[in-house]
């Protein structure tokens, strides 16, 4: 009796436990390095950084990187700003309210959006007598093309699928055949009874 409430008792503590400690996840994202002429597109830029018990300032700042010279396009300074640019009118905010996601979206990709965009944040946080800053730099080297590439993996994810598909029904088709057979040998066995 003494092992089961012990083990009941570890079994609650940790499912509180864990409870306690499953908070919601950020990720890092990676962007997409290709675009399609034409199309819109997002060059994603996701920072994790805990703040939800830490006050903190943040101040983001996109630029892009043409012969050599960085030009700001977009800045989050307490709200989204679009600056005059190659690409304003083009630009929209992608971002999280919470500063985790600092996206940006692209409308209408042409060729001369090809190239390097940096993506800068810039976080001060806010401690009783210490105030640190953190400054972290993405950088997405943007390719723009007529089409967009074949996915291998969608491929193969498509491929699977036909041949799930192809075996799945095969194995019906046997099941529903042993089941017709069993069936009938059943309504002859009990035909064969009553005749008897």
């Amino acid at each position: 009796m003494r092992t089961l409430t012990g083990a009941l008792l570890l079994s609650v503590s940790l499912l509180i436990l864990s409870v306690r400690l499953s908070v919601s996840v950020c990720v890092d994202g990676v962007s997409d390095t290709e675009g399609v002429l034409g199309k819109p597109m997002k060059l994603t830029c996701i920072l994790c950084m805990k703040r939800e018990d830490i006050k903190a300032e943040t101040h983001v700042s996109w630029s892009y990187v043409q012969d050599g010279e960085e030009i700001p396009i977009f800045v989050y300074d307490n709200g989204p700003r679009e600056l005059d640019s190659p690409l304003k009118g083009r630009l929209t905010w992608r971002g999280s309210k919470d500063l985790q996601d600092i996206s940006l979206g692209i409308t209408n990709i042409t060729r001369n959006d090809s190239g390097t965009y940096h993506c800068q944040v810039l976080r001060r946080f806010d401690f009783d007598s210490f105030t640190p800053s953190v400054t972290i730099l993405r950088v997405i080297k943007l390719e723009v093309k007529d089409r967009a590439s074949l996915d291998p993996t969608a491929l193969y994810s498509e491929i699977m699928m036909y041949v799930l598909l192809v075996f799945l029904t095969l194995w019906l088709l046997v099941e529903m055949v042993y089941c017709y057979r069993k069936i009938s040998k059943s309504d002859e066995m009990a035909q064969d009874a009553v005749y008897s």
